[in-house]
């Protein structure tokens, strides 16, 4: 590791100009490209304190040995430079956004003599018109064989079209009526291209005047009694609606538009895109790539999307369309714009859609793009070679005895020290036990205090572990008769001892996890903690982490485990605070037991709203007295509820007379939750 002292350029030297500037190593490879609009400004923050920087910074600049740069004239030309020296040097420490796969479009060449339809992949050509991109060739393959029903044109490659050409014969696709036969002159090349770019105007949204066209000539078919034809006329009508089917209308003004969305962890980001063209949506192309660390800590949502951008529109011959809708703008939207606009020809608008149909949309791809990050998860998690691998790069990264086949990981949630739990969540042969799930509620811990909240959950845990061992009298309850319970028939709750306890956290979060097994007399079970920040595997009485590759199972399911506590333990928060803001609002009522509390619910929708009703309003919920109904006002406005209780029966009067409404001590008073253990353990699992 360089100290950046050493390879500071001197002072004055960085001139007060926009540019594009490189870190590299000692071996004078490229580690980071970046850009500034003072290049002054920016690489003298990389040069101050190091404790002062982000921490993906101080890896970058403590991996590299120089830096350099180069000044130009403008914003936009250093975006353009910095995304050619992103592509040619290949960075680890940028954000990675390039999608491994060939995605097919429907290409027309409109520059061949005859031109010709057909499924392309790759870079784009020039003299070439794209339509798409599709997720799968074959549903290009399927549009096309329904419009070439309309629009015979050629798609036959070049060998058959000569060798056509030269025998006088045309191919199987004129016979049936699919293609026009331009090979052998049963058309000229004029009246072809003609049909072509019938072809190209319907594929760009012209659909209405070809129905219109064909229904036309239906009819005066019909009318001159020419039912071969007219039948003939049906017929591509039905072929031309059912392709029209295929491309439903989502933007009713004819918008061509990319909507571009992301869904991301701290490892990997999905991206999605629907190419919407005259106001259907023409293609989709989603991918899952892995994201690398970037120093200037821009991998949030904006740095998602003007890696996207910047990458995506600057491929040569890559089409920009007039508006691209984004979930959240680029740190400088106007240079992002003025990019594309020059890539274009013409006028972009980049923004994010707040309402309408537009807004609509945005969200359909931020939930495909949530969906594909969750599918590709799946597909990597049921992968049984991948999950041996995880559990045995754990084993070597760790140095372990053997692979841990039980991992439990332990989270905490609160919000600002009230409400404060924590999970504990199980996986063996990494994958989710959700039957073995345990919940706690931190009750001796006062504020917000994660470094004592999980000494406390991993210190009960682990007594009512040794409770357990030193009850059946087995020295190891991982083995024999010991773990079943004979009462029940089932497996005691915290029998099982993990191979690997694993907490959220850095450093003082595996100290707390080492004193609390320590306290309970537990030292065979191994500990680790993985920090949110860099991902990083921190291990007792170590000064230093440990450092898993980014494209290491190991690493991947640490993450997996380490994000299904979080999920859990803040489900159990937020159920907790729910009630007890519930609770604080309602409790104490006379007369309000826990069903009609509900029914109040139910009825108002909110506490808010049952704040805002009157006596009379409150009264109508069926089931609510007028008594309760004024003992409800009162207690959510803060005062004493103007009721009498007649001392002779006991019960309450409204207002001092009325109606009589018993009072019911039992059914006002508040459910307790069934403890479990040392009376702080709220739930069981999940199921």
């Amino acid at each position: 590791m360089a100290d950046p002292a050493s390879y500071r350029p001197a002072p004055g030297s960085i001139p007060d100009q926009p540019g594009v500037y490189r870190f590299r190593d000692e071996h004078g490879r490229v580690i980071y490209v970046g850009k500034a609009k003072s290049l002054r400004s920016r690489l003298s923050s990389y040069f101050q304190d190091i404790v002062h920087l982000h921490p993906r910074t101080q890896t970058m600049v403590r991996a590299a040995a120089s830096v350099d740069w180069v000044v130009v004239g403008t914003e936009v030309e250093a975006l353009q430079l910095e995304y050619s020296w992103i592509k040619e040097y290949d960075p680890r420490f940028n954000i990675r956004y390039r999608d491994d796969k060939s995605y097919p479009w429907l290409a027309v060449t409109v520059g061949d003599e005859v031109p010709r339809i057909r499924v392309m992949r790759g870079a784009k050509r020039k003299g070439v018109r794209y339509f798409g991109p599709y997720s799968h060739a074959w549903a290009i393959r399927e549009t096309l064989d329904l419009l070439l029903r309309v629009f015979p044109a050629r798609t036959c490659s070049d060998g058959v079209f000569h060798r056509a050409q030269r025998s006088g014969r045309p191919c199987l696709l004129a016979y049936i009526g699919k293609c026009s036969a331009p090979c052998v002159g049963w058309v000229g090349v004029e009246e072809h291209r003609e049909i072509v770019e019938d072809f190209c105007d319907f594929m760009a949204g012209q659909t209405q005047k070809y129905l219109r066209r064909l229904q036309l000539e239906m009819k005066a078919a019909s009318d001159a009694q020419d039912y071969e034809r007219a039948a003939r006329l049906r017929d591509d009508i039905r072929a031309l609606e059912r392709a029209v089917e295929k491309q439903a209308v989502v933007l009713g003004d004819g918008t061509d538009a990319d909507v571009v969305a992301f869904a991301e962890d701290q490892l990997e980001a999905a991206v999605q895109v629907f190419y919407v063209r005259g106001g259907r949506v023409r293609g989709q192309r989603g991918w899952v790539v892995d994201k690398e660390t970037d120093p200037e800590g821009g991998d949030g949502l904006d740095g998602l999307v003007e890696q996207f951008l910047s990458t995506a529109y600057l491929d040569e011959g890559h089409e920009v369309p007039r508006e691209v809708l984004v979930p959240t703008l680029p740190p400088d939207p106007e240079v992002v714009t003025e990019l594309l606009e020059i890539v274009r020809g013409g006028r972009v608008s980049l923004r994010v859609p707040q309402r309408g149909d537009k807004r609509a949309l945005l969200d359909t791809v931020t939930r495909n793009a949530a969906e594909s990050l969750q599918r590709h998860r799946m597909r990597r998690a049921s992968d049984l070679t991948a999950r041996s691998l995880a559990l045995q790069e754990i084993q070597d990264a760790l140095d372990l005895d053997e692979a841990p086949l039980r991992i439990e990981c332990f989270d905490v949630s609160n919000l600002q020290g009230s409400d404060v739990v924590a999970s504990m969540v199980v996986f063996e042969d990494a994958l989710p036990r959700k039957s073995d799930y345990r919940r706690f509620q931190i009750r001796g811990v006062a504020g917000q205090d994660d470094v004592a909240s999980i000494r406390e959950a991993v210190g009960r845990r682990f007594r009512r572990y040794v409770e357990e061992r030193a009850r059946t009298g087995e020295l190891d309850v991982s083995v024999g008769p010991a773990l079943i319970d004979p009462e029940t028939g089932r497996a005691r709750r915290f029998a099982y001892p993990p191979n690997l306890v694993v907490v959220d956290g850095g450093a003082p979060q595996v100290a707390a996890a080492a004193a609390a097994l320590a306290d309970a007399g537990v030292n065979d079970v191994a500990l680790c903690g993985l920090a949110k920040r860099l991902e990083e595997v921190w291990l007792p009485d170590r000064p230093d982490p440990v450092i898993l590759p980014r494209t290491s199972e190991a690493l991947y399911l640490l993450q997996r485990v380490r994000d299904e506590a979080h999920r859990f333990a803040i489900t159990y928060h937020r159920q907790k605070r729910s009630r007890s803001m519930t609770a604080s609002a309602l409790d104490g009522v006379p007369g309000l037991g826990e069903t009609r509390r509900k029914a109040l619910l139910r009825h108002f929708g909110s506490v808010k709203r049952l704040r805002q009703a009157t006596v009379e309003q409150i009264a109508e919920v069926p089931g609510i007295g007028p008594a309760t109904a004024a003992a409800v006002c009162s207690a959510l406005a803060g005062v004493e509820p103007p009721v009498a209780v007649d001392p002779a029966t006991g019960e309450i009067l409204a207002d001092g007379g009325g109606l009589p409404q018993r009072q019911d001590t039992e059914a006002g008073a508040v459910a307790v939750s069934t403890s479990i253990g040392d009376g702080l353990v709220e739930g069981s699992g999940e199921g």
